[in-house]
């Protein structure tokens, strides 16, 4: 226990000096120094309750997925019925159900057999995702179950909050909070950026891009009145009747690309004009479709749809086979870039509104840093003044341990680039209660040993000994308890549960096995025949 080998002694040493350094960073971050730009600078970020921010709760509207199930599920019936040569009409999607009518009543059993694939088991509920009902012989109605519909708000929630995860990464921010809330709610909470309103103009827009053709043998004077011929719909212009254009157009209703199918979106500017635009890259089969949809309709005109709003409606004048295009639509710089954005991160399954909004000022935080390090000096001082009246020269290893432990923790955590946030502080002061209690057990460990009889270095290696075995015990059982409150906590709970990991991994660090160097040096070096304890 009390053998340390060169290797091992340089070896700690090392981690400890590279732990302790990467907090320096950290701490003349709180003071007017300033360290030179060519060294590496691990900070530890700070959170929304210590650094402001904003706050942004943003919420889903459920039919608005029942409406997506409804069209997704026209399109494939239409598709698969196509390729089964089973011809239908009378098709209608509206009022929260699909129905469409067998043109030939023999065929009602091979269309149920065609589209019964197209349904699925609603997760564990033990029923299916749509029903399927037969009217008046030959008039199928498919519509979506409740619990499909709930499995689909789930499943569209879930990507919704990686969407705006990319979404807030590509603004640069450092270690965002975005967690679901109930079953359809996200609360977004960026640290840093106090002005809310370009996150609400980030994430307000869903970025669902769209190439339809336009409906060429549509009537101006129908599209005006909102009447599309059969199988197509109006679309408003983004710009509806700037400069005295048109407010809308007709497009066709199914087919086309969408951009889902994207791989990159760029902001750059048009080199005749210098406007922004933004250079969107398909991927292979995006491109296929794009080449294809272009060379089939070449001299026909085709719209750049975003979110519900066209906005621009070009003219194919040859194929585009590069698997590239340029969105254009009147961009301002900062809305090119963040269209890039949005595009890059790729389409909100479903449209978020903001429900609540606050701007949190780093007035409070800072107050709140400055009590907490009051709380740690005050606590770290009461307890070196215990330690060293207590155990004299091995409370004396203890206090330096402690020192370290609490750097150490800082150089970690900047290292790995965590958030300290309010409740972190408090698991800050209470790693520094609890470090010190592993050399509490095993001073009083060595002390027992030599009431006992043993002779020094031997009191001291088995003190270590038998010690270790309980500190390792308890602390196993807290890092079981943290592990847990940061996988099912919500973001001041996991800040607290890192801290606590972090501090638990580094306090026995300190306490035990930097103790047990300096102790097991200074007995080869004094070779003392008692112990002042």
């Amino acid at each position: 226990m009390l053998e340390f080998p060169r290797w091992k002694v340089i070896w700690l040493w090392a981690l400890t000096l590279v732990c302790a350094l990467a907090a320096v960073p950290s701490l003349t971050s709180m003071t007017n120094i300033r360290l030179p730009a060519s060294l590496p600078q691990p900070k530890v970020n700070l959170g929304l309750d210590l650094a402001g921010g904003s706050h942004i709760l943003l919420e889903a509207d459920p039919s608005q997925v029942r409406q997506q199930r409804i069209e997704g599920m026209d399109e494939s019936v239409r598709g698969k019925l196509k390729a089964e040569n089973i011809r239908i009409s009378d098709i209608s999607n509206n009022n929260g159900a699909l129905s469409f009518l067998v043109e030939d009543p023999g065929k009602v059993d091979a269309v149920r057999e065609a589209i019964l694939p197209l349904t699925n088991g609603a997760g564990l509920t033990g029923k299916r995702d749509w029903t399927i009902t037969v009217a008046d012989g030959n008039r199928f109605v498919l519509t979506p179950t409740q619990e499909g519909i709930d499995q689909a708000v789930s499943q569209a929630m879930d990507t919704a909050v990686e969407v705006v995860r990319k979404r807030i990464d590509a603004l640069g921010t450092k270690e965002p909070t975005i967690i679901r809330q109930g079953a359809q709610r996200i609360v977004v909470q960026v640290p840093g950026l106090q002005d809310p309103q370009q996150l609400k103009n980030l994430l307000g827009q869903t970025a669902k891009l769209e190439f339809k053709l336009v409906d060429s043998t549509a009537l101006p004077s129908d599209v005006a009145r909102g009447i599309a011929p059969p199988g197509s719909e109006i679309v408003p212009y983004a710009n509806a009747g700037e400069g005295g254009g048109a407010p809308a157009i007709a497009v066709k209703r199914l087919g086309g690309i969408r951009g889902d199918e994207l791989t990159n979106a760029q902001m750059s500017n048009n080199q005749q004009t210098n406007e922004p635009v933004v250079n969107i890259t398909f991927n292979t089969e995006g491109g296929a479709k794009f080449a294809k949809l272009t060379t089939q309709n070449v001299g026909k005109p085709f719209a750049i749809i975003l979110d519900g709003k066209v906005l621009s409606a070009p003219n194919i004048n040859e194929p585009i086979l590069g698997g590239s295009a340029v969105i254009s639509g009147r961009f301002t710089t900062e809305s090119a870039n963040a269209l890039a954005i949005s595009l890059r991160s790729g389409a909100l399954p479903v449209d978020l509104k903001v429900v609540e909004e606050r701007t949190v000022g780093p007035d409070l935080g800072a107050d709140s840093i400055r009590k907490g390090m009051i709380a740690m000096g005050v606590g770290t001082l009461a307890l070196a003044v215990f330690i060293l009246v207590t155990y004299g020269r091995f409370g004396v290893y203890a206090c330096i341990a402690l020192v370290i432990n609490v750097l150490m923790i800082l150089g970690i955590m900047g290292l790995i680039g965590t958030t300290l946030t309010l409740p972190g502080i408090a698991g800050f002061v209470l790693t520094i209660g609890a470090a010190v209690d592993a050399n509490v057990l095993i001073n009083e460990r060595i002390r027992e040993e030599r009431h006992r009889g043993r002779r020094v270095v031997a009191a001291v290696e088995m003190g270590y000994k038998e010690a270790s075995r309980a500190i390792f015990d308890a602390n196993i059982t807290n890092v079981i308890a943290a592990a847990l409150m940061f996988a099912f906590g919500s973001g001041p709970v996991k800040g607290f549960a890192v801290v606590l990991m972090i501090g638990i991994a580094t306090s026995v660090f300190t306490a035990v096995t930097l103790t047990r160097l300096w102790v097991a040096q200074w007995l080869r070096r004094a070779r003392p025949v008692d112990l002042n304890l």
